[in-house]
């Protein structure tokens, strides 16, 4: 068995579906239709994730992550809501939720999701990056990157956006740094850097490619996609090629449901690929 997972939700098709999608794939699942019910379970059993969504009845999903993290202060949670604002993202960010997924998902999102949260309540923590990625001549730039902006209300994403621009990503020690120049909790570092699609853990190649993953690029094929880009690189989501050539990623939409399916390269959108010749598409970056 791959994990334990716990689906709150007060829609039965939700619950059905994460039941039909995750089960095959090794994962034991339950299904809770409220959140009272979900604790309920808690009590009985011993979870790797719970999936629950934020708008239910009698309890909604902030108040029961707030039951959740009395009982487990450890338990990695991934939100899935139909009706995202800015304030309840934000407070359960603050619950240090480790993803979050727009309803409708499709089913790859749902499995990538799954996949990266279990695996990351496995590893209790994550690896850190390799010396040449965080010198002493790096701390100094992030210290200046810090200082400009830490007086400013709302200061830890242009910290992080400079940062990434200078490192090239944040891996868990660039997090730590900057959660201790802000004087900010490293879950709320990482929950940050976990929830916008924009920030990356993992460096990048010269050409970093994007699939979109959203309802319909994967309707039209994006999981072939993604299957032909891997096979041919060599490598799987969130890898990079042994010349430094190509990183690949999925994301959770780009925007572009007109132009489906689309992925985009470095900065160039391609709409309407051919899965079977998405690999000449990359022929034009080789050079």
């Amino acid at each position: 068995m791959k994990g334990n997972i716990l689906v709150v939700d007060d829609e039965q098709v939700v619950l059905k579906s994460c039941e039909r999608i995750l089960t095959p794939e090794g994962y034991q699942v339950n299904t809770a239709a409220s959140a009272k019910e979900a604790l309920g379970l808690l009590d009985k059993s011993q979870y790797d994730l719970i999936i629950t969504d934020l708008m239910m009845p009698e309890m909604n999903g902030l108040d029961f992550m707030k039951q959740v993290r009395t009982k487990n202060p450890d338990i990695n949670i991934v939100v899935i809501t139909g009706y995202p604002s800015q304030e309840s993202i934000k407070e359960s960010l603050s619950l240090r939720i480790v993803d979050y997924l727009p309803k409708p998902f499709s089913p790859i999102l749902l499995l990538d999701v799954t996949n990266k949260a279990v695996e990351l309540k496995k590893k209790g923590v994550a690896p850190e990056p390799q010396a040449e990625d965080y010198t002493e001549e790096t701390a100094a730039k992030l210290d200046e990157i810090i200082k400009k902006h830490k007086d400013r209300p709302g200061s830890l994403i242009p910290v992080l956006q400079e940062s990434q621009e200078l490192v090239g990503y944040l891996p868990p020690v660039v997090q730590r740094h900057i959660a201790k120049g802000l004087k900010a909790p490293v879950s709320e570092v990482h929950g940050v850097v976990s929830f916008y699609s924009f920030f990356t853990m993992k460096p990048k190649g010269k050409h970093n490619i994007r699939v979109c993953l959203g309802t319909a690029c994967y309707v039209k094929g994006a999981e072939e996609i993604v299957k032909k880009i891997g096979d041919g690189l060599g490598i799987e989501v969130g890898g990079i090629t042994g010349d430094k050539k190509f990183s690949f990623e999925t994301v959770r939409c780009l925007g572009a449901c007109g132009l489906a399916p689309v992925v985009v390269v470095d900065k160039d959108t391609h709409g309407s690929i051919n899965p079977v010749k998405v690999l000449d598409l990359l022929k034009d970056y080789e050079a």
